[in-house]
């Protein structure tokens, strides 16, 4: 009976051990993987969030995120996990303002940023129909582009709309019929311009 209380004791210490150590090697990674990333972390920061005068305690923010994440479990790689952290940060915050850029995401594509999120193809397509989609709406009239981004971007109702635009629900309902008909042809269409040349 006397060795279970030294064995119990020796389980102790070696847990204590095997902490310790985590910590130390958490560190070490965290110098070798994570310091290096610090002057590209520096400028997604700059480039992504307005307040220079927080973009040190973002940095400070993200390193604990890291770190914390990195005691239970090494993230591989480190890049993508640092710059997928500073992402999610920057969408915390500015969801409390409801606003996020899009250059958020595009800023990792630029840096070659592998999220867990679907392959290449599927966010080159989307990227692709996005510009569509873009191309199409700068091609209609202004007050119809206007009335279906404020009712299909920004959600108003049809009195808000009309509110807002200073005219009638009815007259909203006609932009939002026109310019969804509008756009529904310019994007069912073959994208390729030749074609329309060909026809």
């Amino acid at each position: 009976m006397a060795e279970k209380p030294e064995s119990g004791r020796e389980n102790t210490d070696l847990r204590q051990v095997d902490a310790a150590m985590t910590a130390s090697e958490v560190e070490a990674w965290f110098v070798r993987e994570v310091l290096p990333l610090e002057a590209m972390l520096m400028q997604y920061l700059r480039r992504n969030w307005r307040d220079a005068g927080e973009i040190e305690d973002l940095r400070q923010e993200i390193y604990i995120r890291v770190c914390e994440a990195a005691r239970k479990s090494i993230p591989a790689p480190a890049k993508s996990f640092v710059f997928v952290t500073a992402r999610n940060l920057i969408i915390d915050r500015l969801r409390k303002v409801h606003v996020i850029p899009i250059e958020v995401m595009a800023d990792l594509d630029a840096l070659g940023v592998a999220l867990d999120q679907p392959g290449p193809e599927r966010n080159a397509i989307a990227r692709d129909e996005l510009r569509r989609l873009q191309a199409a709406l700068d091609q209609l009239p202004p007050r119809s582009r206007e009335a279906i981004l404020l009712g299909r971007i920004d959600g108003l109702t049809g009195r808000e709309i009309a509110r807002r635009m200073g005219i009638a629900e009815t007259t909203v309902s006609e932009h939002l019929a026109n310019g969804m008909q509008a756009l529904t042809n310019m994007l069912l269409r073959d994208p390729d311009p030749r074609d329309g040349e060909r026809k």
